[in-house]
């Protein structure tokens, strides 16, 4: 290259380089037309947390949260504003009080973005969608910014929209799908978790979008899927996801007639029933195929083998029966199968699983496993799996176990085997969950270290003292053995203590450990819920439980602490649930209980004072139970104050505890309480949230019964008996329209039972006897469908179920009684006073007349002398009878 060459080449470069650096240091603003119309949107929500702070009219659109714009023409192009909703660790339902809500208006952003290709707005808490694409509609939205040019006209048939993802929005409810006719040019449609109940022809509405490649619309509540439907135009679908619905079908003909290179097919936990129509076959590109929880019948077909590129196969709780088909372990690239809860039976052996070397998840277990395992001693398995769920019959557990190195979750159900030292050994490796309950094992954990995030146990027969736990352990379940010892040794172990423990959920329930509480609870500030009842624990509650800022479940019952609930516990501000019935505790019931408490159990202890007037204060209140005490004075008014039970709105959340575990998994345990309604002691788990009681029985309180109660119209079951309550019923009682059961027996209450009671419709259990009730039980199906037992011990109570009539003059309870009794009360008095004037004028007549005065005189003489002559007679005639005898 010569000297002038290289100079233009030299000045070229720099030439570049300044066209490069000048380019660099320009400003690329937005377009003001896409700034206007996401302002537009943002006016239009409400943002609780103030995510969308950064969309001010200062700063440059494209850096906006969640905004995209295009490199070259800064148009809008992608607007992605999903929220991190997270599970509380004591509720079921999401927290989503940070997240956008409010109304999404579609076909204005759609309008307004006129490049938009990709929109995002998952897990959020939208209300509804608003899809009014009238012009008119576009101009209100611009007038909400003024000095702004108007948004330019066009139609929405030109939305350039590709991805669209709603899902998650649970409180989103979408009555018509019609709108997606619109979007011509979408390929990605998830609407999972909304609410399209209503929307029967959405088969048809989904099918106009030519191009779409994705659809998921799980857990929807759609429930037509058009069976006899011969062909549905999906020309470019590739991944299908409709479980979690409600079809309640043969399999549908249409989808028989979808692409052949369909790579994905989810139809899991939905009602789908018959066996597996060979036209799958049409299918042999598939990946992924999820047909869980279902009601499919008939073997697992052989053909399944022939999948050779299917990856995941889930055909986990249907109705299957027969053997495993052998020729499933062909399927070389399969990383996922279940065959789980199903009625399978026949032989499992390593011919199952020749070519399986990409499995990594394994479930061939079942609730009542007839599978027989047949494996050779010395097979090495030609996988590693991650998970694995296996029920087998035998004491001896497959030797080929203890060849998977890579184990995060082992589950083994309903299955009697023995363990050794091998067996604690290797299970103490696992880092992710291990779950044995309801299996019977011989085996006993002294000395054994676990190390699994998650450990369920519960329910085994296991023996010996409680495990070690290593500083990851998160949830720990082992109630329900027959463990001993005492607790210390798990909650005291000074090598755990010296790192950072992660234990949130502890139940170690229904075994027989002894000994105190101990105090070192201080070192387990993570805990949430805490379970220690039904054993022989003795001693007092420790002030270190005070220092559990997160603990929202304590469980302390059926044990033998006695002494006073300490004050140190007030400083657990998130206690929803405290229950310590069945022990000796005394003292008065605490002032300083947490006002955010949702059930307080008290019962079967010696608590004495009075109900503290603080307790009106805890507003969010569905289960108070302080029977079988020495509680005295009056029930206070202000009980009729606590607002969940007034505006009946207790069933809002769930008292299930939560808590994400491995690979994002959602984990939920029910809370449970046992509780007295309807006359007997049940236990409630699921449905805890469901239940709204008062029971205040066999106590020492007195005074009447305050009307203020009865505004508690959210209550089910009301408990007053075995007290010293006086006066009438209130007839206030008639407002509590939810009531289910109601005993007010052994108490000394007057009066007449209220003609109100009868309205209650939802009244199940009554129970009044043993007081001082009068007067007829009031006419109606209700109150005459109980049995006796109900009224009896009132001796002046009559009328149905009772045996005991009522009387002419007893007070009817019809709407005529009143008038009917004043009425008798008035003609008595009449009769009365006619006598006594009467009387008196014959008396005066008699001494002021001389001729009727003689008259009368003679008249008595007269009388005097027959009735002398008649017992002379009479004497006579008996002597005679005498002396003849």
């Amino acid at each position: 290259m010569n000297t002038s060459s290289s100079r233009h080449a030299i000045l070229l470069a720099c030439l570049l380089w300044t066209i490069i650096r000048n380019t660099s240091t320009l400003t690329i603003r937005c377009n003001p037309y896409d700034k206007q119309a996401l302002l537009n949107f943002k006016h239009r929500l409400f943002d609780p947390s103030n995510i969308l702070s950064s969309w001010s009219t200062q700063h440059d659109c494209c850096q906006w949260k969640g905004v995209t714009c295009h490199n070259i023409t800064s148009r809008v192009t992608q607007l992605t504003l999903p929220c991190s909703a997270t599970y509380p660790s004591y509720r079921d339902k999401k927290d989503k009080s940070h997240c956008l809500t409010g109304s999404i208006y579609l076909s204005l952003l759609l309008l307004e973005l006129q490049f938009i290709n990709y929109l995002d707005l998952r897990n959020n808490d939208f209300l509804d969608i608003q899809f009014d694409y009238s012009q008119h509609s576009l101009d209100s939205h611009n007038n909400l910014s003024v000095a702004t040019p108007p948004l330019p006209r066009r139609s929405l048939n030109s939305s350039t929209l590709r991805l669209l993802d709603l899902s998650l929005n649970e409180n989103l409810a979408i009555n018509s799908l019609q709108w997606l006719s619109n979007l011509s040019s979408l390929e990605y449609l998830d609407l999972s978790n909304i609410d399209l109940y209503k929307e029967t022809n959405w088969l048809q509405l989904v099918t106009t979008l030519h191009s779409l490649s994705t659809l998921f619309m799980q857990s929807c509540e759609l429930q037509d899927i058009s069976s006899s439907l011969q062909y549905a135009n999906f020309t470019a679908l590739e991944l299908l996801d409709l479980s979690e619905n409600e079809f309640n079908s043969e399999w549908p003909k249409w989808l028989f007639n979808l692409n052949c290179s369909i790579s994905g097919l989810g139809f899991g936990f939905n009602s789908l029933k018959g066996p597996l129509p060979e036209a799958f076959l049409n299918f042999r590109q598939l990946e992924y195929l999820d047909l869980e929880n279902n009601n499919l019948d008939g073997p697992i077909p052989y053909w399944l083998g022939e999948f050779q590129v299917l990856q995941i196969l889930n055909l986990g709780i249907n109705m299957f029966s027969g053997s495993v088909p052998t020729n499933l372990g062909n399927l070389s690239s399969l990383t996922e199968l279940d065959v789980s809860s199903n009625n399978l039976s026949g032989i499992v052996s390593q011919k199952n699983f020749v070519k399986l070397s990409k499995l990594k998840s394994l479930w061939i277990c079942s609730s009542s496993p007839s599978l027989i395992f047949d494996f050779d001693s010395h097979w090495i398995p030609p996988f590693q799996l991650e998970e694995l769920c296996i029920s087998f019959a035998g004491p001896k557990i497959p030797v080929w176990l203890y060849t998977q190195r890579s184990i995060e979750r082992l589950n083994i159900w309903e299955s009697s085997f023995e363990t050794q030292g091998k067996f604690w050994n290797f299970v103490s490796r696992l880092t992710g969950e291990l779950d044995l309950h309801g299996n019977s094992i011989d085996g006993n954990l002294t000395n054994v270290l676990l190390n699994a995030t998650y450990i369920d146990l519960s329910s085994t027969g296991l023996k010996g003292s409680l495990p070690r736990l290593s500083p990851n352990v998160a949830v720990y379940d082992l109630s329900n053995n027959s463990l001993s010892g005492d607790i210390s040794s798990l909650l005291c172990d000074q090598k755990t203590l010296n790192e950072k423990t992660n234990l949130v959920y502890l139940d170690v329930s229904v075994n027989h450990l002894s000994g105190g509480l101990t105090n070192c609870w201080k070192n387990w500030k993570s805990l949430v819920s805490v379970n220690l009842g039904s054993n022989n624990l003795t001693g007092h509650i420790p002030t270190s439980m005070g220092l559990l800022p997160n603990l929202t479940s304590l469980h302390l019952h059926e044990n033998k602490l006695y002494g006073e609930i300490p004050p140190s516990l007030q400083n657990c501000h998130s206690l929803l649930i405290f229950n310590v019935r069945e022990n000796i505790l005394s003292g008065n019931i605490p002032n300083w209980i947490p006002h955010g408490l949702k059930a307080l159990q008290l019962r079967s202890n010696s608590f004495s004072g009075n109900i503290p007037v603080e307790m009106c204060q805890m507003s969010s209140l569905i289960i108070l139970d302080i029977a079988h005490n020495t509680i005295s004075g009056y029930i206070p008014n202000c009980l009729g104050n606590i607002t969940t039970l007034v505006f009946n709105n207790a069933s809002r959340n769930t008292l299930s505890f939560s808590a994400n575990i491995i690979g994002n998994r959602m984990l939920l345990i029910d809370d449970n309480l046992e509780l007295v309604t309807k006359g007997q002691e049940s236990e409630y788990g699921s449905i805890l949230h469901f239940v709204t009681l008062l029971d205040m029985s066999s106590n020492n309180l007195s005074g009447t019964v305050p009307p203020q109660l009865f505004s508690l119209t959210g209550l089910i079951s009301l408990n007053l008996s075995h007290n010293k309550l006086t006066g009438k019923i209130p007839n206030e009682i008639g407002n509590m329209k939810k009531l289910e059961s109601l005993d007010f027996s052994r108490n000394q209450l007057w009066g007449e039972i209220p003609e109100s009671l009868s309205s209650l419709s939802f009244l199940s259990y009554l129970n009044l006897s043993y007081n001082n009730l009068t007067g007829k039980i009031p006419l109606g199906t209700q109150l005459q469908g109980f049995s006796e037992f109900s009224y009896i011990g009132n001796h002046d109570l009559c009328g149905t179920p009772l045996t005991k009539l009522c009387s002419q003059g007893a007070k009817s309870k019809d709407t005529k009684g009143g008038s009917e009794s004043e009425f008798l009360s008035w003609f008595f008095i009449g009769i009365e006073s006619g006598f006594v004037s009467g009387f008196l004028g014959v008396c005066c007549a008699i001494f002021l007349n001389k001729k009727w005065r003689h008259t009368y005189f003679k008249f008595l003489y007269d009388l005097r002398d027959r009735i002398y002559v008649m017992v002379v007679i009479k004497i006579n005639s008996f002597c005679q009878t005498g002396q003849v005898a």
